[in-house]
């Protein structure tokens, strides 16, 4: 089966999606920190589940609309799709936390800035490959794609 390469409007689009998806966890993180003076980490999760749901939506609307036409009727492919952009992303932040570890605890770089670079700068880009990735191959893939299965598992 040969592979689809990306287009420079199909980067283009994944990462304006990435980036709005970005700002709404950021602001919503910063908000409920902040003012509202949240646990930083139900703080965190509820950033990164409403940034997930933007950079979904986004690619679903936008991105892979042409993808997704397919089976928009049906409510449970959507759930399904949902959920394993969820874990796709749960993947790409797995990244990001592991090259922070690997940073600050393994190679004892642990100043505000080594911290800064590893986890958001290489692991942002690492995690961004994967995200693309995996958005492209496993939650947005035509039926024409996944052979005869309407299936991401082939």
């Amino acid at each position: 089966m040969p592979r689809r390469k990306p287009d420079w409007s199909e980067l283009r689009s994944f990462a304006a999606v990435g980036g709005c998806a970005y700002l709404v966890d950021l602001a919503l993180f910063v908000w409920l920190r902040g003012p509202l003076d949240w646990d930083p980490f139900a703080a965190k999760a509820v950033g990164f589940l409403a940034g997930c749901t933007v950079a979904y939506a986004g690619n679903a609307l936008g991105t892979y609309r042409h993808s997704a036409a397919g089976d928009r009727a049906a409510a449970d492919s959507r759930l399904r799709r949902y959920g394993v952009f969820l874990a796709v992303n749960a993947a790409g932040a797995a990244v990001q936390l592991a090259c922070l570890a690997v940073s600050h605890h393994g190679l004892g770089l642990t100043s505000p800035r080594a911290d800064a670079l590893s986890g958001s700068v290489i692991g942002m880009a690492l995690a961004t490959c994967l995200r693309f990735w995996g958005t492209r191959t496993l939650v947005f893939r035509t039926h024409r794609q996944a052979g005869t299965s309407g299936t991401w598992t082939g």
